[in-house]
Formats: structure tokens, C-alpha cells, sequence
């Protein structure tokens, strides 16, 4: 039967990919790629011999309907994002719906996603999380930052290394300096690192040592 098949790839350190998700690349039809040349890396390692067809937000509005009647009519496609589970912060909510509307089957895979350790790791309250993944960059972002600030959750987001020390800044004039926090980066590869600490302890870290490489922060909610 034809269905889309949602499968996470590795973050960092390829050992993280299931046995299950490499059948299914081998399996399946077409992969669906947010970037063919990162993704060519992974699927030349596990000798993956299936065509790619790229799928990224650039192109995802316009090729979403295509994939759809080519599942109807009988391929079977895989979708991968460049590291982690797509449609978290990835193309892949599109498409997902899409086939959810059309009566295709959709199947996706457990594995590997950033904020899952990064949330363990942070030693910080886990029963109950807010996922945020990016920041606004500029409109709705003060916002978004005025609602957070009274939200009782750990909160999860996602950051780039040279937008840190910003909205670490950000966070401490909206939540408070001395509120608990936890940075994450180059999780799963070599140089992993996991920094934790009232939110003015990481800036005075991270104004000394600048960051490299992706990163995920861990806030404590508000103390009722």
C-alpha cells in the first residue's frame, strides 16, 4: 500500500539512525530531501541507492499536490529533513496534512530530534514542557517574549550560535537574570556541550567563549 513515511535521520552521530529507518530508505520508492547534498552524505554512508527529490520551504507550497497524486497513483515516499524528525522546525507539516486530508497513509518513525536530550540533560522540570522552536525575529516577537514570561512550563527553543548572546539578553530582561536555564549544542557529536546556570551565568559564559554549531535552550517556567 502507498503512504509517506516520516523518517528522523541523526543529528550529529550517524550511529543514531534505527535499522528500521535505513530499510525504509532502501524500500521506499523516492526520498523526499530538505537538502539532496547533506542528505547524499548520509545515504552514501548506508549504501542507500534511492532517488532523491528535493523538499525544502522554499519549494514545499508548490510540490505538496504533485507528491500527493504520485503516492495515489502507487510510489511510496520517505521524507527526511537535513538532521532530526521533520515538521519539528522542518518542512513536513505540509505535506503531512495533505495526506492526512487525501486519505493516504502516513507512518512516522521514532528517532532522533534535539530538544529530546537537551530537555533531559538540562536537569530543569520535564513532566510538563512548551516547545517554541524559533524565536520571531523581529515582528511578534516582543510579543511572544511578554506571553512567555508568565508561562509556568519548561520552555524548549531553538536558536542559531550567533542570535544566542541576543536572545539570551532578551530572555533576561523578559523572564528575569536569575531565572534557571540550560544551553545545549553539537549535541551527539564530538564536541557536545551542555552549559546550565541562572540565565546571567550563560551570557557571562557565552560573551567569553562564543558558540558554535546548533543549539537548543532549556528555560525554567515561572515559579507560581
Amino acid at each position: 500500500m502507498s503512504k509517506l513515511y516520516i523518517v528522523p535521520t541523526p543529528i550529529g552521530n550517524l550511529e543514531d539512525i534505527t535499522f528500521r529507518a535505513i530499510k525504509v530508505l532502501k524500500e521506499v520508492d523516492y526520498i523526499l530531501a530538505e537538502d539532496t547534498r547533506t542528505s547524499g552524505k548520509l545515504l552514501k554512508h548506508f549504501d542507500i541507492a534511492t532517488p532523491m527529490q528535493s523538499h525544502h520551504m522554499h519549494n514545499e507550497h508548490k510540490t505538496v499536490e504533485g507528491i500527493v497524486r504520485r503516492i495515489e497513483s502507487g510510489d511510496t515516499f520517505a521524507l527526511i529533513s537535513d538532521a532530526g524528525t521533520p515538521a519539528i522546525s522542518d518542512p513536513g507539516f505540509l505535506l503531512t496534512r495533505a495526506c492526512v486530508q487525501n486519505n493516504i497513509e502516513v507512518e512516522c518513525l521514532p528517532g532522533a530530534t534535539a530538544f529530546v536530550p537537551a530537555l533531559v540533560n538540562s536537569g530543569l522540570p520535564n513532566d510538563k514542557f512548551v516547545f517554541e522552536g524559533f524565536l520571531p525575529v523581529k515582528k511578534g516577537r516582543q510579543t511572544r517574549l511578554k506571553l512567555l514570561a508568565e508561562e509556568t512550563r519548561t520552555m524548549i527553543f531553538y536558536e542559531s550560535p550567533h542570535k544566542l548572546l541576543k536572545t539570551l539578553t532578551h530572555f533576561s530582561e523578559y523572564f528575569g537574570a536569575d531565572r534557571q536555564a540550560s544551553v545545549s549544542r553539537e549535541l551527539t557529536k564530538v564536541f557536545e556541550e551542555t552549559k546550565r546556570g541562572s540565565i546571567e551565568e550563560i551570557i557571562s559564559y557565552y560573551t567569553d567563549k562564543p558558540a558554535k554549531g546548533e543549539i537548543v535552550i532549556i528555560v525554567e517556567g515561572k515559579n507560581n
